[in-house]
């Protein structure tokens, strides 16, 4: 019962961020802000980790391609796949999960022991629309644009590692980034982001502000939004896998 609770207050809690919505001229800084601190100040990590995790598994591919009737542009092949279909959108998205949830966890919960959030109330304003719907714009609109470039960084860093380590061609690694190539793969990959921004915004939010205690109950809060958070990820991961590509 208290996990149906839970999923409750969730679904209201996002029913309710939608009312008494914040003048403009206020929620353009507070998304802005949130811009910042969600999405610019996570570049720095997806793009060190993109650029790696695309060479290891350029290198890791090659490895495995002993037979020399297997052609080797097949490590590009498998490069590109593994990056747009799991690593970009899914990967990144359980990173940025532990990193922007924590945040948002912990700053919201700070507010709620602090009485912050009842002083927000007090004055007439809707603290959900005011602290939790800049958050759900600024991970929606613009965590895509994170995606990509992980895309883009992972599948160059395969080149590198090829370049660098002379174990595949970049000729045949570029004739296998094209072969096959299905557009659809990319716009699968950016449906799943948006559901995964949607619910890295959401659940931490849920976890900060219910929080109930003092700053160790900040502490435990923001670890349980960071597991129900990846949870859901891959939860949701493989019902959008069946859903879009079966």
């Amino acid at each position: 019962m208290k996990y149906l609770h839970n999923i409750g207050v969730y679904f209201l809690m996002i029913k309710d961020m939608f009312r008494k919505p914040t003048k403009w001229s206020v929620m353009r800084t507070l998304i802005l802000k949130d811009i910042d601190d969600l999405i610019i100040n996570s570049l720095g990590i997806v793009a060190f980790i993109s650029f790696f995790v695309g060479g290891v598994v350029a290198i890791q591919t090659s490895l495995n391609i002993s037979n020399p009737l297997i052609p080797k542009y097949l490590v590009g092949f498998a490069t590109r796949q593994s990056i747009i279909l799991e690593f970009a959108p899914t990967f990144c998205s359980i990173i940025l999960a532990g990193k922007v949830g924590s945040y948002i966890t912990s700053s919201i919960g700070s507010m709620r022991v602090s009485e912050q959030i009842d002083a927000l109330e007090v004055m007439g304003i809707n603290s959900l629309n005011y602290l939790v719907f800049p958050k759900v714009l600024a991970t929606v609109l613009f965590y895509p644009f994170l995606v990509i470039l992980a895309m883009f960084l992972g599948i160059f860093g395969g080149w590198v590692a090829g370049f660098t380590s002379s174990m595949f061609s970049e000729i045949d690694y570029t004739q296998g980034l094209q072969l096959d190539f299905n557009p659809f793969l990319v716009q699968y990959a950016l449906i799943k982001t948006l559901i995964f921004a949607f619910l890295i915004a959401t659940v931490p939010s849920y976890h900060g502000y219910y929080v109930k205690g003092g700053s160790i109950a900040v502490g435990k809060a923001s670890t349980q939004a960071v597991v129900w958070t990846i949870i859901l990820i891959v939860i949701s991961n493989y019902f959008l896998t069946q859903m879009l590509l079966t």
